[in-house]
């Protein structure tokens, strides 16, 4: 499961303008018309294109709940293109983000300072500059674990180091324990 990239997915998804198809069948369709035919969408589903078929003439209503994420997700990841692409363009261009976070947060900083990691619940908004990276790191293809660090990098800059007035010599800033993320365009 990825914590970070799907969170940022849902950020972006609640900029819809419009529903996407809920039921199995009308999932089905639009992903026909989408990959252009039957035997494209039964290979990325990983089911038979018989199955495709029947699912298109409303023969079966009910995916098995596998079936059903995998269809969810596909449909959901082609939903609306360019209202999808506007609004990551806002974030990165003039709007940034926002986190809503809870976990234990921790920095490596020089000795003597009260370094140690607890939990922390973090409502910060991130500057464009931060979503723009978190966005390109996603359609790049980065894990959850590198689009974690970019996280923790802007926190640092942001909340950490006051978007640089307060100097010190913070080295790093490190996720553990993660309850909860969540952004907001």
């Amino acid at each position: 499961m990825s914590v970070f990239g799907d969170g940022l997915d849902a950020a972006v998804q609640r900029s819809f303008t419009r529903p996407a198809p809920k039921s199995a069948p009308a999932q089905m369709r639009y992903l026909v018309r989408q990959l252009k035919g039957t035997r494209a969408v039964a290979q990325m589903l990983r089911i038979s294109q018989r199955t495709v078929e029947r699912y298109v003439k409303d023969q079966i209503k009910k995916p098995r709940p596998d079936l059903a994420a995998r269809l969810d997700r596909e449909v959901k990841n082609r939903w609306q293109p360019q209202v999808r692409a506007r609004a990551r363009q806002k974030a990165a261009t003039t709007g940034g983000i926002v986190i809503d976070t809870r976990a234990r947060l921790g920095y490596t900083a020089p000795i003597g300072s009260t370094d140690e990691s607890r939990i922390r619940h973090l409502t910060v908004a991130l500057p464009p500059q931060h979503a723009a990276r978190l966005f390109d790191a996603q359609q790049a293809g980065a894990d959850d674990r590198q689009l974690q660090q970019i996280t923790a990098e802007a926190l640092k800059d942001v909340y950490f180091q006051d978007g640089g007035r307060r100097a010190g010599s913070l080295e790093e800033v490190r996720f553990t324990d993660i309850e909860h993320v969540e952004f907001e365009l």
